[in-house]
């Protein structure tokens, strides 16, 4: 390799961790900031930050200091085409996820399919952006995603009006931590700090009547991981660990060992065919219906709470059919 590749390759690398500072910094840094923290001289920032502009990258620049807009930037990506069908199926999760129209959906995959060198992926692709377009829009839910993904990427705090499920609207000052999809049903929760209950609490998208961007900063607490506060739910409610005890029936057992359900799941398989599903969940409330799924092919072991609730609702599905000899 001659010295100029190394010269351009070294470019390269600069100009992308350049662009990468800047996309991260959302009000600004001057040029001595951030020929600091490039470790080149202030010359060299003035000339990359033309070189950027000149190659697409939205540069702005006020009172001193410069930035990316991050509603029009858009970034580059290169994949192999295992990494490509790795991006399809999560494609495909999303376009099931998605049960309303997303225009930043079906921007993102059309973009995604554009940028894709393999024909036959891009063309599926494509074709999901459509399925994701041919959906009912929802302009409401887009504009409250949209404040809550901008206040989570300031790290602005934000007022919502809540609705709980059969109970009246709240007014609540958030500050996002975090946004989560869940697994089994479509839906979108924003997790962060609620001024109102001094906690740390979890909303669904789909049931905030209003949300309204605030000047206010804040700061995620360095002892908060979504991780590891995500890491006992079911889906996201982070209630007390309990032990769940399931047997499935021989008809349905080798469904069950496909599958890896949870982390904390243990498996035993049973001398008739049936199998034990053993886990650690947060509470009894999401796993319920997955539970009630599985109909009479499950017996709730333990616990005893989780165990009557399904009793209670087999006893309300009857009298469904009371009529029937």
């Amino acid at each position: 390799m001659t010295d100029t590749d190394n010269r351009l390759r070294s470019k390269a690398a600069r100009l992308r961790h350049l662009e990468h500072i800047l996309y991260n910094a959302p009000n600004g840094l001057s040029v001595i900031e951030l020929a600091k923290r490039c470790g080149v001289h202030r010359r060299t920032i003035y000339r990359d930050l033309d070189a950027l502009a000149e190659s697409g990258a939205p540069i702005w620049q006020h009172d001193g200091k410069y930035g990316i807009d991050r509603n029009a930037y858009l970034a580059t990506i290169r994949l192999n085409l295992h990494e490509a069908v790795a991006l399809f199926f999560a494609a495909r999760l999303l376009s099931h996820h998605s049960d309303e129209h997303n225009p930043h959906i079906v921007s993102a995959l059309n973009q995604l399919a554009a940028g894709l060198p393999d024909q036959t992926i891009a063309d599926h692709i494509a074709r999901l952006a459509n399925i994701v377009r041919d959906r009912p829009p929802h302009p409401h839910y887009i504009q409250t995603l949209e404040r809550l993904t901008r206040a989570w990427a300031d790290r602005r705090m934000v007022r919502i009006r809540y609705r709980p499920p059969n109970r009246p609207p709240t007014e609540r000052e958030i500050a996002p931590y975090f946004l989560e999809v869940v697994r089994m049903t479509p839906g979108v929760y924003v997790i962060g700090y609620d001024r109102l209950r001094d906690d740390v609490r979890t909303f669904k998208v789909e049931r905030i009547e209003h949300a309204e961007l605030l000047a206010e900063h804040y700061t995620i607490p360095e002892a908060f991981d979504p991780y590891t506060h995500l890491a006992n739910a079911w889906e996201v409610v982070n209630e007390a660990a309990v032990t769940i005890h399931l047997r499935f029936s021989a008809q349905i057992a080798p469904r069950i060992r496909e599958n890896r359900w949870h982390h904390s799941q243990q498996l035993t398989d049973n001398p008739d065919g049936s199998c034990d599903l053993r886990l650690t969940v947060g509470g009894i409330r999401e796993i319920l219906s997955w539970v009630l799924s599985w109909g009479a092919d499950v017996e709730v072991l333990e616990p005893e709470e989780l165990r009557l609730e399904v009793i209670n609702h087999a006893r309300r599905i009857l009298t469904h059919y009371n009529t029937i000899p």
